[in-house]
């Protein structure tokens, strides 16, 4: 019920309500990221870590990657990898871990974002899809 009312007041502050996530557009939006990153069965490290099952996954879960040390603390102190962390990440890296290595500016569309964690979601630690 909450969230039928948040949903409304939503559409009646802003005039829209928020489109579902495009799982196609989320795979354009990750082409972004393919320089640095893999996904899927195949998905080996480059300069960063394979981003497989990461949406739910703890910070520096991925073994053998030498993650910053913004990003181990992360880890030491619980962190996951949830849907808000991730659109805070992916929004500006630099807030979340600001001398981490990853050297990109991030994405400021919400909307893009939210496709882009949509497309992520999609893929179990393994590569799998879900």
């Amino acid at each position: 019920m909450r969230l039928i009312l948040a949903s409304a007041l939503l559409i009646a502050v802003t005039g829209t309500a928020l489109a579902d996530p495009d799982v196609t557009k989320g795979e354009t939006s990750f082409k972004k990221c393919m320089a640095c990153h893999a996904i899927g069965p195949d998905a080996k490290v480059k300069v960063g870590p394979p981003l497989n099952g990461i949406v739910g996954a703890k910070w520096a879960h991925f073994e053998g990657y030498a993650y910053s040390a913004d990003i181990k603390d992360g880890a030491a102190a619980g962190k996951v990898w949830d849907e808000a962390n991730l659109d805070n990440y992916l929004t500006n890296p630099k807030v979340l871990a600001p001398k981490g290595k990853m050297a990109f500016a991030g994405i400021k569309n919400e909307d893009e974002r939210r496709d882009l964690i949509a497309f992520l979601a999609q893929f179990n630690a393994d590569g799998s899809k879900k």
